[in-house]
Formats: structure tokens, C-alpha cells, sequence
């Protein structure tokens, strides 16, 4: 069994543009450093928007060295990017933008979720990739409620969808540069799962609702990170409350990060490198 390391409650809320009102759960130049391949999560609390007409979002933006994965658990929000990706994803969809030698994207309510109003709650996490993979070509992968495997648990415990990775014989459709299970489960009040993850692997979960007990020793509430040591080669979570929570599983890179506001890199120099790449337009633009 992985022991746990620590219980993380995440910090208190921001705003992300004028659309993502996010808890800053990990980063890169934190926690994040722990987490290899994980270099960083915000989660959206479920945050209630009045119907309006102007966008709700971020504009126009760079990255560079990683990935994003979005997931949207209620609201809607629309991608675009210099790639040619793009596209609508709404509850139980994934986005998963590879930004690799450097995109430039943008993140948006829905037109028709900003004017009806409603209800957003959605995880954006950012996945490292190796040295030798930070120069691969930009690409998205829209992951769609219906193309992701659920499968149902032990006992009747609940469901778990299979994002990325592999869970009970089930592959999940993200395609990923180094070895990566992302899971998003729902276990039902009083029950309990033991899930299998690697030996050496990274393992964290975050709780978006509920109440859990880990291992029979740590309590986690909602928005708490519980992070666990790399030896041991399952996990047993009790809900004691209806829970939902996303396990993050991953092979760690073992690699220097450097990272400075959309950029992450090995080394300082390419850092600065990819700065005045975007300065000079090589990341590409979105046309309007």
C-alpha cells in the first residue's frame, strides 16, 4: 500500500481571467515539484454565473514544454488554438492540448452557457513532458463524455472513468507522451475501493465533494489534495460521504523544471528562448 505523504488543502480562490474562478490546488515552483509528471492543477469550484453577453474567459495566450487537460464536470467552455484545434466541451468532456514547442490558445465560456447563466465547475491540470518531447508539435485531442470507458466497481461501490491510462482491462482514449492513468471516480456513501496504481509511480487524488478516509488513517474533505509516497502499489479510499475525486497516476520524469508564467523548460536559457519565440511571432497566432 502507498503510505500518504501529506494532505493539501488547497489555497484560497482567484480569478483566472473574468471566467475561471480557480483554487490553486499545486504549481510548478511547489508542491508541483513533488509531482512529476504533474506540474500543476487549479480547480473551479462549482461557481454559479448570472446570464450575461460579453466573453467570459481568457483571451489569447502561449505555452510552451507541457501539456493541458481540462476537465469539465458542469458548464460549458470553447477552445481555440494557432494548431487548427479547437472545439466545445461540456460535463464528463476532456480537453487535452499538447502545447509541445509552443501554441497559443484561448478559453471561453460557450456563447449559449454565458448567455442562459449557469453553474461551472471544471479541473485544469498540466502534464510535463519529457526533454526530448518539448519540441514535438502542437496537437489537441477532444475527449468527449461518450468516448471516455466507465467502468463500474466492486461491490457496487461506484464508477470510474478512464481518461487516461488503463483501469481493470478498460484503455482510456488520451493519447500521452510518457506513462499516465487519470481517473475520475464516483463512489457511492459508505462504500469502499482499493485501486491499483504502479510501484514507483507518483499518486495523488483530489476530492471535488464529499468526505474520504485514506488507507484507514487520512480524512480528506473537499478541495484537499492527498498526495502519496512512490512505494506501494495500491490505494484503499473510504467514502464516508458521496464522493467524487480525480486520481492522478504517472511515472515521474526525473528531469530538471524550470518554469516561469506559461513556460516550462529544463534550463533557464530556454526559458528565455521560448519568451522571445513567442515575441516573434513563431508560436503561431489565431485568425479571427
Amino acid at each position: 500500500m502507498k503510505t500518504i505523504q501529506r494532505i493539501q488543502h488547497s489555497s484560497a480562490m482567484h480569478w483566472v481571467g473574468n471566467g475561471f474562478p480557480v483554487r490553486s490546488v499545486f504549481d510548478y515552483n511547489g508542491l508541483g515539484r513533488e509531482l512529476s509528471p504533474f506540474l500543476l492543477l487549479d480547480y473551479a469550484a462549482p461557481h454559479l454565473f448570472a446570464p450575461g453577453k460579453g466573453k467570459r474567459g481568457v483571451g489569447a495566450h502561449p505555452h510552451k514544454g507541457f501539456e493541458t487537460v481540462t476537465i469539465a464536470y458542469q458548464g460549458e467552455l470553447e477552445h481555440r488554438d494557432s494548431s487548427g484545434g479547437g472545439g466545445k466541451i461540456g460535463p464528463g468532456d476532456v480537453q487535452w492540448m499538447t502545447a509541445g514547442k509552443g501554441i497559443i490558445h484561448e478559453e471561453f465560456h460557450s456563447e449559449e452557457f454565458t448567455r442562459q447563466g449557469g453553474t461551472l465547475q471544471m479541473v485544469q491540470l498540466w502534464v510535463n513532458l519529457r526533454a526530448k518531447d518539448k519540441g514535438t508539435p502542437p496537437r489537441y485531442q477532444t475527449l468527449l463524455k461518450a468516448d471516455i470507458p466507465s467502468v463500474a466497481l466492486p461491490d457496487d461501490a461506484g464508477s470510474l472513468r478512464v481518461i487516461a491510462g488503463e483501469f481493470d482491462g478498460h484503455a482510456g482514449s488520451a493519447q500521452t507522451f510518457s506513462p499516465i492513468q487519470l481517473w475520475d471516480v464516483t463512489l457511492g456513501a459508505g462504500k469502499t475501493v482499493t485501486l491499483p496504481v504502479p510501484d514507483g509511480h507518483t499518486t495523488a487524488l483530489l476530492l471535488l465533494a464529499g468526505e474520504l478516509l485514506v488507507n484507514d488513517e487520512g480524512q480528506a474533505r473537499e478541495a484537499d489534495l492527498v498526495m502519496f509516497k512512490r512505494q506501494g502499489d495500491r490505494v484503499v479510499i473510504h467514502a464516508r460521504a458521496e464522493a467524487r475525486l480525480l486520481v492522478m497516476d504517472g511515472e515521474p520524469l526525473n528531469e530538471p523544471v524550470v518554469g516561469h508564467g506559461p513556460f516550462v523548460m529544463n534550463t533557464m536559457e530556454e526559458i528565455q528562448a521560448a519568451f522571445e519565440e513567442f515575441e516573434r511571432g513563431e508560436m503561431g497566432d489565431l485568425e479571427h
